[in-house]
């Protein structure tokens, strides 16, 4: 099997992924993912698609995570995962759009506007 190269994106992360048959190591920015995302929550969001599939320790993955904070880079990662493994095998397409993992989230970070403190936020209204 040849490497498979797919991208993820979340919120302003971008995943980079090469995946190839193999051990099952999954190394991001030339760390174990377990190690990168030192929280449970955010090691079981990269592992989803791999469980849905039920190719745990098949396949060899090796992902370039640039850009936003480690939950929307472990989401954009399970992203680009969930892209790789449709591209291996069709079939496994109707089950990830299911779980949602091919849309990418739209939800992004509204811009600050001139003349307040942030996106939303006034500053205090003074009477006198």
């Amino acid at each position: 099997m040849e490497v498979i190269n797919t991208l993820g994106r979340r919120k302003t992360a971008v995943a980079r992924l090469y995946m190839k048959s193999g051990s099952g190591q999954i190394m991001v920015n030339n760390r174990d993912y377990k190690e990168y995302f030192c929280v449970p929550t955010l090691q079981y969001k990269v592992e989803q698609p791999l469980q849905l599939a039920e190719v745990m320790g098949q396949y060899d993955i090796k992902a370039n995570l640039d850009g936003g904070g480690v939950t929307g880079q472990a989401e954009a990662l399970r992203m680009a995962i969930a892209k790789a493994l449709v591209e291996i095998n069709p079939e496994l397409r109707r089950a990830m759009k299911v779980q949602g993992f091919l849309r990418r989230d739209p939800r992004m970070v509204e811009r600050k506007k001139p003349g307040q403190p942030k996106a939303r936020k006034r500053f205090q209204f003074s009477k006198r």
